[in-house]
């Protein structure tokens, strides 16, 4: 059951356009994927820096750490570390961090300088000759010297990734620290993260909805395809079905149905079906050639027979002469039926090369002097192929010339450029230009008593020009200047 499903073509195409949507939308999904969560941790970090930026400039324009206003919630946590890793300040509900330049969550009191400036002395009612207080939202360790001398803030930031308790809450967040250099307590740098939990959501619920929706989309693919398929291939079960039909009846006048598309399933159908006119007309020649063949046989064994009989109850009576007559007709017959057979079952010519003048002067000088006349203009000219074949022609045209003609018969050979032409023409009757192309079927005579008295059985032709076809020539027949009729046959040059 699974190799009969699996064989057809309906489930390979179903199988192959869903394993194609699939992987497509694999590979759709990742990208989508890995394009939100770039974008979305871009945006992140973008924030992160933002908040330390903010941090840095209060910083580098004098704000002591202590006196740092940072932001408050679970959004952004902030430290402020020195360069020796004590953290000078950091937000208020920070309860554990990871990822920056120290775990640390409680601010020290940094060290003061005696010959930096102030000594961290206020003026007698306590406030900082610069107007802070040395309070502020952010929790640090605190001298009396809120002022710190000003800063050079890095152009760029270093980004990182970590996570921070925040009120009791624990997130996941891109961290920017940004370096500022040259203040009072040295070179400090700043961590702001921002939370990756918008980024986390967002990259969820897509790959949430890509579970549910590919396996559907998936579904409704391989269904598609399925009826798609289906319906496409209905008019190949039909053809397949009349096929089958035709093998079963042995009826070849039957034909498969023709689509009305346009589509390979209707060009399949249509050389079908000009598939089994070619294999009715083939078997309907090969009948006709067995019936012709039985008959034209059917004549001289009878007479041959009947001399036979005669000679055999009346030896006085038997004529010797008509007997072989009547055995070399046969002979020939037999010859003309076995060289049509192997040319039928595709026989190919030999590679021998043939000088057609000779072969020409060959068949006249085995014929005796008849009552026409031969005039001939033979030139050298070579062929390829099988020279009993092409003997076979040359003296099958000289026959029916001969045959036909009144008084003369012309035979020429010449080359005309990558053909070498061989023309035989006579003085006779001529062939009507309605029946120039029927004359070369089997079994064909125009003047069935003259030939059947001279011994033709209408084959001569029909092996003449598939001769010439076979070794890629041509063999054609037109009016000859003497009125007659002129047979010219055409074959590469070797």
């Amino acid at each position: 059951m699974r190799r009969r499903l699996f064989g057809s073509v309906r489930a390979r195409a179903t199988l192959g356009a869903t394993l194609v949507v699939a992987v497509a939308l694999l590979a759709a999904g990742a990208s989508v994927l890995l394009a939100l969560r770039s974008n979305l941790t871009d945006q992140a970090s973008s924030e992160a820096e933002s908040s330390a930026r903010k941090v840095a400039v209060s910083i580098a324009t004098g704000t002591a750490p202590a006196a740092l206003e940072l932001p408050d919630g679970d959004d952004t946590p902030v430290q402020v570390v020195d360069g020796d890793g004590r953290l000078l300040a950091a937000g208020e509900d920070l309860e554990r961090i990871s990822g920056t330049g120290s775990s640390a969550v409680k601010p020290v009191t940094p060290p003061v300088d005696d010959d930096g400036g102030d000594d961290g002395g206020g003026d007698d009612d306590g406030s900082d000759r610069h107007g802070g207080n040395g309070k502020g939202k952010g929790k640090g360790g605190g001298g009396d010297d809120d002022s710190y001398a000003y800063g050079e803030i890095a152009d760029d930031a270093e980004g990182g990734k970590g996570s921070a308790t925040v009120d009791g809450e624990t997130r996941d967040y891109r961290f920017a620290a940004l370096e500022v250099k040259n203040t009072r307590q040295g070179d400090l740098t700043v961590y702001a993260g921002a939370s990756l939990s918008a980024e986390q959501s967002a990259v969820g619920t897509a790959l949430t909805v890509m579970l549910i929706g590919f396996p559907v989309l998936l579904g409704v693919v391989g269904a598609v395809t399925w009826l798609v398929t289906r319906r496409a291939l209905r008019p190949v079960e039909g053809i397949r079905s009349e096929m089958s039909a035709i093998t079963a009846s042995q009826d070849l006048a039957r034909r498969v149905p023709e689509p009305a598309t346009h589509d390979e399933v209707a060009r399949l159908a249509r050389t079908t079906n000009e598939t089994l006119a070619a294999l009715e007309t083939s078997v309907e020649r090969q009948r006709r050639f067995v019936a012709d063949a039985s008959h034209e046989l059917r004549s001289p064994i009878a007479s041959l027979r009947t001399q036979l009989e005669v000679g055999a109850a009346h030896p006085e009576l038997l004529d010797v002469d008509g007997a072989v007559a009547d055995t070399v007709r046969l002979q020939e017959l037999a010859a003309g039926l076995l060289l049509l057979a192997r040319l039928d079952a595709g026989e190919r010519p030999g590679e021998a090369r043939v000088d057609l003048a000779t072969l020409a002067g060959e068949e006249l000088s085995q014929r005796p002097a008849g009552r026409v006349a031969v005039r001939t203009h033979l030139e050298p000219v070579e062929v390829a192929g099988s020279r009993s074949q092409l003997a076979r022609v040359v003296g099958n045209l000289l026959d029916n010339a001969q045959r036909h003609a009144r008084s003369r018969v012309d035979i020429a050979v010449r080359a005309e450029g990558p053909w070498a032409v061989v023309e035989v023409g006579d003085d006779g009757a001529g062939v009507p230009e309605a029946e120039r192309e029927r004359i070369f079927e089997r079994f064909v005579r125009l003047d069935d008593a003259r030939a059947r008295d001279d011994g033709g059985a209408g084959l001569g032709l029909a092996i003449a020009r598939d001769v010439a076809v076979r070794h890629g020539g041509a063999l054609t027949v037109r009016s000859s200047p003497a009125g007659g009729a002129l047979f010219e046959l055409r074959l590469p040059v070797a």
